[in-house]
């Protein structure tokens, strides 16, 4: 019963916009948000960036063809896709969105507290995937630049790679910073001296 209430106290502070033309279909729309209690803002005609909300609802129409701002990836929001039609054309343009849900013609109030649900959470799943994509990146980027520090402190000093790191990760903890951190101080200092034409800052003599 606390996660039901959870999960409607969450609707209800959330904002969603519905882009889509005046008409009965829109109503049926609106008036169903209203009952769960979401902040509504309705736009039309069509705009040409996304508007500010935390959920969007949208029709399916030509005006999002070549458009890369109406993009789950482009935006911080979750998509919902009101489609009037199934053909080729509606589909490939409801693929470039990359929406998180759909809801088709007739509209009913019964599938929309469901949809809404149902896209939040997916919403919520992918940027959690994408938080540890960019972690994940970020790692293996440390990694590489650490690991070229390590050859280029290791040729110019005559150390191991271990005697290498072990100066980089001293000195780390002297400045209290990280490793990589040392590492990227490295890698621009032999590139600085490099394009200076002086060589190897580190080089012994």
């Amino acid at each position: 019963m606390s996660s039901l209430r959870r999960l409607y106290e969450d609707l209800r502070s959330i904002s969603v916009a519905v882009v889509y033309p005046p008409g009965e279909e829109r109503d049926v729309l609106i008036d169903q948000l209203k009952r769960i209690g979401c902040r509504l803002h309705v736009a039309w005609p069509f705009p040409g960036t996304p508007p500010t909300a935390d959920v969007i609802f949208f029709q399916v129409s030509q005006e999002l063809q070549g458009s890369a701002s109406w993009s789950a990836s482009a935006i911080d929001a979750t998509l919902i896709a009101l489609s009037d039609y199934e053909s080729p054309t509606t589909l490939k343009l409801l693929l470039d969105t990359s929406a998180h849900g759909v809801i088709t013609r007739p509209f009913r109030s019964a599938g929309v507290l469901s949809t809404l649900v149902l896209a939040r959470s997916a919403q919520s799943f992918q940027a959690r995937l994408q938080s540890k994509v960019l972690k994940l990146e970020d790692t293996i980027k440390s990694r590489r630049q650490i690991e070229k520090a390590i050859r280029l402190l290791s040729e110019s000093q005559q150390l191991s790679e271990t005697q290498a790191y072990e100066h980089m990760r001293a000195r780390a903890t002297k400045l209290r910073i990280t490793v990589a951190e040392v590492s990227a101080m490295i890698i621009d200092a032999h590139e600085a001296m490099e394009k200076l034409g002086l060589g190897n800052p580190n080089a012994k003599r």
